[in-house]
């Protein structure tokens, strides 16, 4: 799925007329700073859950989130000094640790780990969509559009992980007044 979004990308960047001459506008400053702030955050939580879990299929999970992580820091911090927009603070990164040392009255669950991990997913998911929409440079637009397909794609494999191990939170379902029951 992620090549199609690139395949799209690539394709409305050659339609497209570059605009990286003008300055960014406030909203497009903010919108970095916050997805990058957001992003610095995650990592020290995901790296946190890494060394809490002992479940291997949500370690890989938390370690591609990781990756992917790195990656969309990596570009976002190289526009932000290359537009000389100031980088927020990132906190230092967790050591590595063993998880049968955290106190149980500490240690976080599996559940919780992966639907702590997926509210982070649909934070960054919706600050890219709102970026995208704000922007109104080209360049800056079809950056959030890639952050944003790159997380939707890894949502599907964090939701598939949460339905499998009935980690997934489900509201109440609604039936209409006069409906049918299910």
């Amino acid at each position: 799925m992620v090549n199609v979004w690139e395949t799209v990308m690539d394709a409305m960047k050659s339609m497209t007329v570059q605009d990286e001459d003008q300055p960014l506008h406030v909203g497009e400053v903010m919108a970095c700073w916050i997805y990058l702030a957001g992003l610095e955050l995650a990592k020290v939580s995901v790296q946190s859950a890494i060394n809490t879990t002992d479940d291997d299929e949500l370690k890989e999970i938390l370690e591609e989130d990781m990756k992917l992580g790195t990656s969309q820091r990596k570009r976002l911090h190289d526009f932000m000094i290359k537009e000389g927009i100031s980088l927020p603070s990132s906190p230092e990164d967790m050591p590595i640790s063993d998880s049968k040392s955290i106190p149980l009255g500490v240690k976080l669950t599996d559940d919780v780990i992966a639907n702590e991990l997926s509210l982070k997913i649909i934070s960054l998911i919706m600050k890219a969509a709102s970026a995208t929409t704000e922007s109104i440079r080209t360049d800056v637009g079809l950056l959030f559009i890639q952050f944003q397909a790159e997380k939707l794609a890894f949502a599907t494999r964090v939701k598939h992980l949460m339905r499998k191990r009935g980690w997934i939170k489900v509201p109440p379902f609604y039936i209409p007044p006069g409906s049918q029951q299910p």
